[in-house]
């Protein structure tokens, strides 16, 4: 049926939209059966609402969790996620301060490129929004958003968001088309995106769990995961700091750290949107194999330096314990709760307790994140933009994703390293401490 809605010329948009209805009809009778089963899996966690703070100026809308904002992809492009679960019977949700919301947050990304992951599972007759506000919404998000999104994953596409999509054609380009990836399973993702970044709702991994059990002969082949092969003793990605010490012949600061930012300073400290931009996906894979097999890399060769930064913000965000380690998160977050006069000496004293190794590699990148800061006036990159770009490439919490909340702090946190360069780190002087 839905082959011949996709290729038909004579189907109204009327009959289109009444067709998507029937659809989303089933997919409840679906849910509905799924909701009425014995319990969630064991080790899954009841759905649970994002903890806004009241002061929020959306905070009637972002209470209910449905945006986040978490952490990158595997390209460096920020991520923005969508959850259908999440949304309230629509007499409770105002949807016109919806799409304030989601304005009022894609601004503070969408001069960098990101990425929006929608999960559709939970989308009812009774949460969903009309088919006008859709059109208005998408008419509301101009090439300003359009233009740095990079990819649209659809998590748990149905018939309803195929027949959605088809209303739609006529006022979506080509070229934004070309950016919807429809995902089946979560699975899928792991290619794309880093899953332990990945906020998603416990609605969704139930929902998930029982497509991968209905499916004959079981889970999907790229959920059973290989055991994990020991690091090459040439490796950089994906590998502790300590073991890239011991690896090469005790250096202080990590290869790729040194090779990005040298070539940096160099060629980079004035191009407009320097860490903003994503580089060719294939191009960085390559780049990244050859750090890790021990070859040389040229990043004159390539002759873009997006190519370097991204390089950068993907070591960082691919180190197994972040550079301001796991045991410092809680503290970062409480940066919000001090007095503004006393945030820079609170941050000395947190970049303080750092193990040795940290603080230098950390210092490092913090003086040339300083020098970047000072040409803002070309490349357009302020402490606070460096910060958003940088911040959740530093920390993350021990377990499980970081929330939007947790974003503002960390923000907060990473600017003042950039802009308190000097004094954050001019009162300890570890031995062997080099300079960019």
């Amino acid at each position: 049926m839905l082959k011949s809605i996709q290729t038909s010329t004579m189907i109204s948009t009327t009959d289109l939209e009444q067709l998507a209805e029937i659809e989303l009809l089933r997919d409840e009778e679906e849910e509905d059966e799924e909701q009425s089963d014995a319990g969630p899996p064991p080790g899954l966690p009841p759905r649970r609402r994002s903890s806004q703070d009241a002061a929020h100026p959306y905070y009637d809308v972002a209470r209910h969790g449905i945006l986040q904002v978490t952490g990158d992809d595997n390209y460096g492009r920020k991520l923005v996620i969508f959850s259908s679960c999440c949304m309230p019977p629509s007499h409770q949700l105002n949807h016109h301060r919806l799409l304030e919301y989601l304005k009022y947050t894609l601004d503070q990304y969408v001069e960098s490129d990101y990425t929006v992951v929608y999960f559709h599972y939970g989308l009812r007759s009774s949460n969903k929004p009309s088919l006008r506000w859709l059109r208005d919404a998408y008419r509301e998000f101009d090439r300003k958003y359009k233009k740095n999104l990079k990819a649209l994953y659809v998590v748990h596409p149905t018939n309803f968001i195929r027949i959605i999509w088809n209303i739609f054609k006529p006022l979506i380009s080509h070229k934004f088309g070309k950016k919807l990836t429809y995902v089946n399973y979560l699975a899928e993702l792991r290619d794309h995106l880093n899953c332990e970044q990945l906020i998603v709702p416990p609605d969704v991994l139930r929902h998930d769990e029982k497509l991968r059990a209905a499916q004959k002969g079981g889970p999907p082949p790229s959920v059973r995961s290989p055991p994990p092969r020991p690091p090459l003793p040439t490796q950089q990605f994906g590998v502790s700091l300590q073991y890239i010490r011991e690896k090469n012949s005790q250096v202080v600061i990590p290869p790729v750290m040194s090779q990005t930012v040298t070539y940096l300073k160099q060629k980079g400290l004035q191009t407009e949107g320097i860490f903003r931009r994503s580089a060719r996906v294939q191009l960085i894979k390559d780049i990244q194999k050859l750090y890790n097999l021990g070859k040389p890399v040229s990043f004159e060769e390539y002759g873009d330096v997006h190519v370097a930064a991204v390089i950068l913000k993907t070591f960082l965000r691919e180190l197994p314990e972040p550079l301001l380690t796991f045991p410092l998160y809680g503290s970062l977050q409480d940066i919000i709760r001090v007095e503004t006069s006393l945030r820079v000496t609170t941050c000395m004293q947190i970049v303080g307790n750092l193990p040795e190794h940290n603080y230098i590699v950390l210092k490092y990148l913090a003086c040339f994140l300083h020098m970047v800061s000072q040409e803002s006036i070309h490349n357009k990159m302020s402490p606070s933009n460096l910060a958003c770009v940088f911040g959740v490439n530093l920390a993350r919490p021990p377990q499980g994703s970081m929330s939007l909340t947790a974003l503002t702090p960390l923000n907060i946190f990473t600017e003042l390293l950039i802009e308190h360069y000097h004094t954050v780190f001019g009162s300890r002087c570890p031995p062997g401490q080099v300079t960019p």
